[in-house]
């Protein structure tokens, strides 16, 4: 179920590929970031546009929580970068996720599919929903969910019922939805997933929390199924402090996400009267106005992410470690960079020595089916996204207009 993977991922050993020391690697990152000493964080924000104007107009309106003008510009901005005709703001990425699973049918003891190989907020996600995940394999060229893994799974243990729903042949349980998530902002066979996805009746929703400005056969992210999620945590290419969004093209989804996460209020002049069980989950306009100010420098971001990216590839052509490029048609932001070591001893040595000399790096992630409350959820088999976890390592990518 491996996915045919490009040089720049899984290349073979040659005599000219030779093995690069955590030394080189340390010292290339000093060089490139113009620091001899101190730390050098994995990913910090840039503020050099208009953060601090947009803030001290906000706070002056006395408009900071959630109504004002800067959380209706920040969803027109989104709607406007994503393509998608309509935006909707959240507090964070993972309640954007909550919100999109419940408003796409996921229920109490649904399935929802998704990859190991992910931050645990996509799980997460999905359990507050009611949902219970299933793992799929990735491609090791992407490192999200893979398409011919997804068909094989879909095939081998499901079923479709009377009512027209996939059905898990082993659980019995409703297949609601799937969940692929664009790791580190590179797109992953996001159409291949789609047509899968419809012609088996199952929602799609991309986690592309990671990957704004990321772009796959010249759609946005997030564009692709019945809606996307992302997140502007501080640590994103573009940041809100806190905040998500959910983005969708359908009209009655948007209007049902906005009423829902304003505590499902229906509007009145005074009265207080709620129809649903709703939620508190509506970007405060202190925020917004960050994010608005943020979303202005977004090309200028993905930009100088590029050009740090194409050092990084420099550094390790014609070496053993291979630093992670785009799949065919697809444009990442390069939100973290990514390099793969040979081996998990290698790996480990190089995280050792770089974090003791003050440069940030780590590790992807634990796999999801390993963390003690998803180890009992069904998975296929996942032999890429085990291959990926022994030797993944995401380098310091921050924007570099210091």
């Amino acid at each position: 179920m491996e996915a045919s993977v490009p040089h720049s991922v899984n290349k073979k050993a040659t005599m000219a590929e030779k093995p690069i020391q955590p030394e080189a690697i340390v010292r290339f990152i000093r060089e490139t970031f113009k620091t001899e000493t101190g730390n050098i964080f994995l990913h910090e924000p840039y503020f050099g546009g208009n953060e601090k104007k947009y803030l001290t107009e906000t706070i002056d309106s006395t408009f900071v929580s959630s109504i004002g003008k800067y959380v209706t510009r920040f969803e027109e901005m989104m709607a406007s970068i994503t393509g998608a005709k309509y935006a909707i703001a959240t507090v964070n990425g993972t309640t954007a996720l909550h919100l999109a699973l419940l408003v796409a049918g996921v229920q109490r003891n649904c399935e929802v599919l998704t990859q190991p190989l992910t931050f645990v907020a996509t799980a997460n996600a999905i359990s507050h929903a009611g949902g219970i995940p299933v793992f799929i394999d990735v491609d090791k060229d992407t490192m999200g969910l893979s398409p011919t893994a997804l068909r094989a799974f879909l095939q081998e243990h499901t079923y479709m019922g009377a009512d027209g729903r996939c059905m898990n042949k082993q659980t019995n349980r409703h297949i609601a939805a799937c969940l692929p998530m664009h790791t580190f902002g590179f797109p992953l066979r996001i159409d291949e997933i789609a047509d899968i996805c419809s012609q088996y009746n199952i929602q799609l929703v991309e986690d592309a929390a990671e990957s704004l400005g990321s772009y796959y056969k010249n759609k946005h992210t997030g564009t692709f199924g019945l809606m996307g999620t992302f997140s502007f945590n501080g640590n994103k290419t573009v940041t809100s402090g806190s905040g998500g969004a959910i983005i969708t093209n359908d009209e009655k989804i948007a209007k049902l996400a906005k009423h829902l996460s304003t505590t499902a209020k229906i509007p009145h002049q005074w009265e207080f009267v709620h129809d649903a069980v709703g939620y508190n989950y509506r970007l405060p306009n202190l925020n917004a106005a960050l994010a608005c100010a943020q979303l202005e420098q977004l090309s200028g971001f993905i930009e100088n992410k590029r050009e740090l990216a194409v050092l990084y590839k420099g550094l390790f052509e014609s070496t053993d470690v291979s630093f992670v490029w785009e799949i065919k048609d697809a444009v990442a932001n390069f939100w973290l960079n990514t390099i793969i070591f040979p081996d998990e001893v290698r790996k480990t040595s190089f995280l050792t020595y770089s974090n003791e000399h003050q440069v940030m790096t780590r590790p992807i992630w634990q796999l999801m089916n390993r963390l003690p409350m998803y180890e009992n959820c069904q998975t296929s088999p996942l032999s890429n996204a085990i291959w990926l976890e022994a030797r993944v390592v995401n380098l310091p990518s921050s924007v570099r207009f210091k």
